[in-house]
């Protein structure tokens, strides 16, 4: 695939790297874990009773304010409340339920598989258009995948 630009944001779904996992997705060591390896992750947050947590159906771990200031995470706001005290902080946030594209506080368009892409683009899960990570396309601003991995790998060749 050759080598491509340094800039490619390489962002671990739910902090996984290789393949989905629902007893480590969101788990703060897994998300501690991604990001020590060097990638930026995708965390789903929400804020219920003046308690973080994270936790992708419910609210599942609980985390203190401060998980929150890493500029490697891509925050995923579960609730309302959660995007209301997140919105005008210096945070990369977004909340999104069925949509093609989502605005990112940072100015980034978060893109469901499949959708167009431009160079401000996130590819979102492009394991669900084709399972075999053959044609990723490397014109966008970043890749996020439950096996990012696997993708960095094939694309830094």
């Amino acid at each position: 695939m050759g080598n491509i630009k340094n800039t490619m944001k390489y962002i671990a779904h739910r902090g996984l790297l290789d393949g989905p996992n629902s007893e480590l997705e969101n788990h703060p060591d897994t998300v501690n874990k991604a990001i020590a390896m060097g990638f930026d992750v995708e965390v789903d947050i929400w804020y219920v009773n003046d308690i973080w947590y994270t936790g992708h159906d419910n609210p599942t771990y609980e985390i203190t304010k401060d998980f929150l200031y890493n500029k490697k995470l891509w925050i995923h706001c579960k609730n309302l409340e959660a995007l209301h005290y997140l919105s005008g902080m210096n945070l990369q946030y977004f909340w999104h339920q069925n949509d093609d594209f989502v605005l990112t506080s940072n100015n980034y368009i978060w893109t469901f598989p499949g959708k167009p892409l431009t160079d401000r683009s996130i590819m979102v899960l492009p394991e669900n258009i084709d399972s075999e990570l053959n044609n990723i396309h490397v014109n966008c601003y970043g890749i996020c995948s439950d096996y990012i991995k696997t993708i960095k790998e094939r694309l830094s060749v």
